[in-house]
């Protein structure tokens, strides 16, 4: 740790706020809330905390960091999670908005419309969901326009445009699916209360929508308009035998959100049912990858203030499996033990038990079957190969350079099939003078050999070499030179034609193009290619900027790596200020840098 970060944590306040963790590029990594600013931010740097390893890779990275004061540590939940949707650092759990999903949206117009989408745009109106299913809402849309003449028509129906007389009614007002406001012929003020009505059933409110009913199937009575209250009545039927498909918890209980979750050490699981009246009129389930080593409590408080927005949800109830630890400002939020608020908190767990369950056996079965087609083609490259063992593990080398310059090889490991990315090795050729693709293979396979021989570590049962004979040629007599040519299979795979060459052999052994242990050889050979080329990439970039930063007079090879790791291109360099520079090199060698760039011409 610094010491301007040092500076930096002794000068926090105690007091709650969010901290934000920034790297040498000036990226947010990580947005976090305290209770107490000052004792949560020293945890990340206290070396004798017990972290894990992700919180370890994220502290090396952080270079600095920013803090916000607030009044309490609920304040600093809202803005924390408004920050991560904003910004959605890496290190961070991104809750994101379920837009892929389908809502019903209720226009902000006169005469609203009321239509399906997968696309939230606020500002044109109020959109109830989202609904786990596309089936499931275009049921409740079949409903409501079965209740209500809901126009179906997007035209623009202003009083200006009604009085001018621009519209005519279509089909659907004929056969009595519409009213034909755009006629005029149903006044602004009726069409408004039905709208009224929907918005409640939306909501999951059916008693407004179900005593309107009531008291107009009364007064048509009353006036002996028979016809008009059996109408009624079947709407008001049609309504009871919608809601009585809910689920009624308790008629008493008045709007409750309920959350449970359960986790591991990957995933939280999390499921939401959403109580209007005593009816479980919402439920979803949703799972989340954890970054760090976040405690249920916050991953929990995070999904309340999301999926409570997704539902706008206006209950001041929520009942949840875990305490929250934080006093959510007009909610009250608690864990009840007895009765039927317990009774609902259990029928969440236990909803967030089947969805952990049924995404584990998934994940299972997805393994499973990938497994078995790894083994499959495995057996298949042991036939087509003519291979005394089955190749569960395979290597692969390639070579990289570019017209001569930072020759470096790759090697790529793949086992049971699927590649093995521990495994894989860069080398920068050391022996080789110039563009020698043979000379280097012999090297980097003597290298990789060598070592595994040294370390008693297994060797593969194929190995792959990507190139012609002379390729081939060099890894043999590597092999040979370690005494152990002939105790592994060794191959080379010609590009232009994908030709499998054995060593000695002139001619080479044609494989069926559509064979899958073909395609699984083409697939580690250009991985290792592109394995490679990142790594050449990389190496000739850094070489070119430590050698312009070597331009710059009492700038040396230390110097010049510190702001290379710190800054990553020349390109931040030229646009970092003295006091970014300052912090990484001093003041002295920062003006030197800084006068330099500012004589030279930019990009």
């Amino acid at each position: 740790m610094t010491d301007h970060l040092k500076e930096q944590i002794r000068n926090l306040p105690d007091q709650p706020g969010v901290y934000r963790y920034f790297d040498a590029s000036g990226e947010l990594i990580y947005v976090g809330k305290a209770k107490n600013l000052k004792n949560r931010v020293s945890s990340y740097f206290n070396k004798s905390a017990n972290h894990d390893q992700k919180t370890r890779r994220l502290v090396s990275q952080i270079v600095r960091f920013e803090f916000t004061v607030v009044d309490t540590e609920f304040d600093a939940l809202l803005l924390e999670n408004s920050l991560i949707k904003q910004y959605q650092p890496k290190y961070n759990i991104l809750l994101r908005d379920d837009k892929t999903y389908p809502y019903l949206c209720v226009t902000n117009e006169p005469f609203p419309q009321l239509f399906p989408t997968r696309h939230l745009d606020r500002s044109r109106g109020t959109y109830y969901g989202p609904y786990a299913s596309v089936r499931t809402m275009n049921t409740l849309l079949e409903f409501l326009r079965k209740l209500y003449t809901i126009r179906t028509c997007s035209l623009v129906l202003t009083q200006k445009n009604i009085e001018a007389k621009k519209f005519k009614v279509c089909l659907e007002y004929h056969i009595g699916n519409c009213k034909g406001p755009c006629e005029g012929l149903v006044s602004r003020e009726e069409y408004d209360r039905n709208m009224e009505q929907v918005k409640n059933i939306l909501k999951g409110r059916m008693a407004p929508a179900m005593q309107h009913f009531k008291e107009q199937m009364q007064e048509a009575a009353g006036a002996l308009a028979f016809e008009k209250a059996q109408e009624y009545k079947e709407k008001l039927t049609l309504l009871e035998s919608f809601q009585s498909k809910s689920q009624v918890v308790n008629p008493n209980l008045s709007d409750i959100d309920v959350f449970a979750i359960v986790s591991d050490e990957k995933c939280a699981y999390v499921n939401y049912l959403q109580v209007v009246d005593g009816t479980v009129v919402h439920t979803k389930n949703t799972a989340v990858q954890k970054k760090l080593d976040e405690t249920e409590a916050d991953i929990l408080s995070h999904l309340i203030l999301t999926m409570r927005e997704e539902r706008q949800s206006e209950s001041r109830e929520v009942l949840a499996n875990i305490p929250l630890g934080v006093e959510w400002r007009g909610i009250a939020v608690h864990v009840p033990q007895i009765g039927d608020k317990r009774k609902l908190v259990d029928l969440s767990l236990k909803n967030a038990l089947y969805h952990k369950r049924d995404l584990t056996e998934k994940k299972q079965q997805k393994g499973e079957a990938l497994a078995e087609k790894g083994q499959r083609v495995l057996v298949k490259l042991q036939q087509d190969l003519q291979l005394k063992t089955l190749p569960v593990h395979i290597e692969c080398f390639d070579n990289s350079n570019f017209q001569g310059t930072n020759p470096v090889s790759a090697m790529v490991c793949f086992k049971n099939g699927f590649p093995s990315k521990k495994d894989y090795r860069h080398y920068k050729v050391k022996t080789v003078e110039g563009p020698d693709d043979f000379a280097t293979m012999h090297e980097v396979v003597t290298r990789r050999y060598r070592r595994l021989l040294a370390e008693n570590a297994p060797l593969p049962n194929l190995i792959v070499i990507d190139g012609g004979k002379g390729q081939l040629g060099a890894a043999c007599d590597a092999l040979k030179e370690l005494n152990i040519y002939g105790q592994i299979p060794v191959i080379g795979i010609a590009k232009r034609l994908e030709e499998i060459y054995f060593p000695g052999d002139e001619v080479p052994v044609h494989i069926d193009k559509k064979s899958e242990s073909l395609k699984l050889i083409q697939r580690i050979r250009d991985e290792a290619h592109r394995f490679g080329i990142t790594f050449h990439r990389n190496l000739r970039s850094k070489n070119t900027m430590t050698t312009e930063l070597f331009d710059i007079p009492g700038i040396g090879p230390d110097t010049a790596n510190k702001l290379l790791t710190a800054f990553k291109s020349v390109k931040k360099l030229r646009q970092a200020d003295i006091e970014e520079l300052a912090k990484v090199v001093g003041k002295s060698k920062a003006g030197k840098v800084k006068a330099f760039f500012e004589g030279q011409p930019t990009e």
